[in-house]
């Protein structure tokens, strides 16, 4: 269903991101690394309708049979439903944290994941023109797990620096 690659670029770092949240955590990392790989499915179908962003999967996902928990992540992660589970809440701040990895990859000198380290994202993420569209709030949001911000962000570089060859950074 996804054609433009770097929307699946998007979703593959948003899996890990959640893949490596999980483990943290001591959540299902399948089910999780699903609801990341997926939370996106629907957006080149409605990426002119926001509105409809994240229901338009909701009946593809339910046909499926896909899990009810992953669905209302992704429901939630496009505002859709309250952010209620542990998965709602790292798909929510994980999400727009990818992007914003991305950017800091791309300006970086050696324009790769390799480059970077925590340090140099927390710069980036205080700097409020760089990577305008990856909403700060919605990133410390992570917090809410029960981490630093400097740990949800550690983690999720990890996890990205791990698949850079998928990533093509």
């Amino acid at each position: 269903m996804v054609k433009n690659r770097n929307l699946v670029k998007h979703m593959l770092a948003t899996e890990a991101c959640l893949r490596a949240l999980a483990r943290r955590l001591d959540e299902n990392e399948e089910q999780w690394g699903l609801a990341g790989l997926i939370h996106d499915l629907d957006y080149e179908q409605t990426k002119n309708d926001p509105a409809r962003h994240g229901i338009v999967s909701t009946k593809l996902l339910e046909s499926r049979g896909i899990d009810a928990e992953i669905i209302h992540a992704v429901l939630a992660h496009a505002g859709h439903a309250p952010l209620e589970s542990t998965l709602d809440k790292a798909l929510y701040a994980a999400d727009p944290l990818t992007g914003l990895i991305v950017a800091a990859a791309l300006m970086h000198p050696k324009k790769s994941l390799a480059g970077l380290d925590t340090g140099f994202i927390l710069r980036r993420f205080k700097e409020k023109k760089f990577a305008a569209g990856a909403n700060r709030e919605q990133i410390k949001t992570g917090t809410g797990l029960g981490l630093s911000l400097e740990e949800f962000i550690t983690v999720c570089l990890n996890a990205m620096q791990g698949i850079s060859d998928q990533l093509e950074l």
